[in-house]
């Protein structure tokens, strides 16, 4: 009885109340400050507290995905630092690049791929590419769920993994900003700033549907301008190297299905060019064998640990 009184105690201490309350109003401080309020903002700061005090469990579960808070808050303030003040888009000359390597003869006219699906969408594909790019968060959510439950120090590798990989693109993004295809389909080869975010050939998908999914989605990108690379296309790139060290069999032809569905539809959907979704697949192949190399070389090792224990039982 007494020890249960301690555990209590001690799970409720002063040090953990503080310190929770701190983060929290930090964060909504700094995001007021930098990207304006949103109520997505005290939903994720009630769903932390709340799995926080819970229980041991649930606490040792949000502090494991605190890693992916971590780089959503990251992207999030992306709004405040456009890319687009640090150096020039990249528009034309994209555009001309993936037509003169990946165009297709159309009628006549040399198109992009893009182009080309844009004139030859249909409904089928329309449904089908909209539920592979609803996968690009859910899918790897999921599956680092089950690492956490099944293999606590796997699940730290691939969440670390996926925010190293994640922080690449970040840098591209801000050393290379770059429209996607849908710009300039809708506003051709100059560039104007603050361009809001546009659900380009997934707005087949919610008018099939007659809904404003994909819509609500996009409205709140971060920067238009940070289409190269794609990490919608390296996500499951990680999924499926984690997936395939893991062993895990018949699901893999699922992750690996889903890789390949996430490719296409960036390009059938006119959000990515080949180009972006190339520079996806180089950024997750260079996170990854650069994330296990400085696993070897540096202390990320002695972090890791510590993280797992952490969350362990």
């Amino acid at each position: 009885m007494q020890q249960e009184v301690l555990l209590k105690n001690s799970f409720y201490n002063l040090r953990n109340i503080y310190l929770t309350v701190a983060v929290s109003v930090g964060y909504l401080l700094l995001s007021v400050l930098l990207v304006g309020f949103k109520t997505d903002q005290l939903v994720l700061i009630f769903i932390f507290n709340s799995l926080f005090y819970i229980s041991v469990g649930t606490r040792r579960f949000i502090l494991g995905f605190s890693i992916f808070i971590v780089y959503w808050i990251l992207f999030d303030y992306m709004k405040a630092f456009p890319n687009y003040l640090f150096n020039t888009v990249h528009i034309k000359d994209l555009y001309d690049l993936e037509k003169s390597i990946f165009g297709i003869n159309h009628s006549g006219l040399k198109l992009t791929p893009n182009e080309y699906w844009k004139l030859n969408s249909t409904s089928f594909l329309d449904v089908l590419t909209g539920l592979f790019y609803l996968m690009w968060v859910p899918v790897p959510l999921a599956f680092a769920t089950y690492l956490f439950f099944k293999n606590k120090e796997q699940f730290v590798r691939f969440s670390l993994t996926f925010v190293w990989v994640n922080l690449l693109g970040f840098v591209v993004y801000y050393a290379f900003p770059a429209a996607p295809p849908w710009y300039v389909q809708e506003h051709g080869f100059d560039f104007i700033a603050k361009t809001a975010g546009n659900t380009a050939g997934l707005a087949r998908f919610d008018h099939y549907f007659n809904i404003t999914l994909f819509k609500g989605i996009y409205s709140k990108g971060s920067n238009v301008f940070a289409a190269m690379p794609s990490l919608h296309s390296s996500y499951p790139v990680i999924v499926v190297y984690y997936g395939l060290k893991n062993r895990l069999g018949k699901i893999n032809i699922f992750f690996f299905t889903v890789m390949l569905g996430i490719w296409f539809s960036a390009v059938y959907t006119s959000h990515h060019y080949t180009l972006d979704v190339l520079a996806g697949l180089s950024c997750a192949f260079l996170g990854i064998i650069s994330f296990n190399y400085l696993m070897r070389k540096t202390a990320l090792k002695r972090f890791e640990k510590n993280l797992t224990k952490a969350i362990s039982d």
